[in-house]
This record gives C-alpha cells, structure tokens and sequence, in this order.
C-alpha cells in the first residue's frame, strides 16, 4: 500500500482571531492598495504623457511603477477577499499560479531596479557620452530582457 496524499486548497488563517478587527484591516489595506495603484499609475502616465520626461530615467521608472502595480496586485485582492469572506481558503492551483507570479514580478522588479542604477552610473560617469550609450533602442531592449 503506497501513502498518496493530495492537497486541493490551503486554508488560509487570518490576521487576527478578533472579528470586529476585520472591517477595520480591510479599509486599512483597501485605502493603502488604492494609494499604490492610482500613484503609481499618476507616475506612469505623467511619464508617458509628458514630453519632457522622455528621458531613460524616466522610461524605467514608467516601468518600474507598472511593475509595482502588477506586483501588488498579485497577493493583495486575495487578501481582501479573505478579510471579508468567512471561508477564507484558495485552490492549490491558485496558489501556485500567484507564489509563480510573486516571485517572477519580483526578480523582475530587482532587474529592473539594477538597470536604472546602470543608467545613473553611466549618467554620472560618462555624462558625455550619455545619450550615445542609452539611446532609445536599447532601453527598449534591457526592457524586455528585464
């Protein structure tokens, strides 16, 4: 006889045992989510919008608050979900679907986050030569290796 054990859902505990905490963790964290998204999405589009900041630093950072949106979003509306359901369990599939972008937003966030300090150092250290090093193409390009 073979010992097979499946797992279909993880029970998921809460934040604390006291119920009447839960409403005021959910505004909490739904207040703190929606400062995330609309500033984050405010940089991206005075980034896109803006002529003047058509600049490298800026191409990166526009991505960079892409990336925290994406990277927020993964765990959090789970979590808000959780605080007000009273089942509070998720799929086995769905928690690895959301470990697998957890990890992949957030290395990809670390790449991004040494590109943009590759950028400041060419800008410090080779000013000159500048905008022949970080021409448009290839920000595009570490872009989407990133």
């Amino acid at each position: 006889m073979e010992n097979v054990t499946t797992v279909d859902e993880f029970l998921l505990l809460s934040l604390t045992s006291v119920q009447e905490l839960q409403p005021v963790f959910f505004v909490m964290f739904l207040i703190i989510y929606l400062i995330n998204l609309v500033g984050n999405g405010a940089i991206l589009m005075i980034a896109i919008l803006e002529p003047k900041l058509h600049s490298p630093m800026y191409f990166f950072l526009g991505n960079l608050s892409c990336l925290d949106i994406c990277y927020s979003s993964v765990t959090l509306p789970k979590v808000l979900m959780n605080l007000l359901s009273t089942r509070r369990a998720i799929s086995f599939l769905g928690c690895i679907t959301q470990l697998h972008f957890f990890h992949f937003l957030g290395s990809t966030e670390a790449i991004l986050l040494a590109l943009m300090a590759f950028d400041r150092f060419v800008a410090i250290c080779n000013p000159l030569r500048y905008t022949v090093i970080m021409n448009p193409q290839l920000c595009v390009l570490l872009a989407a290796v990133t």
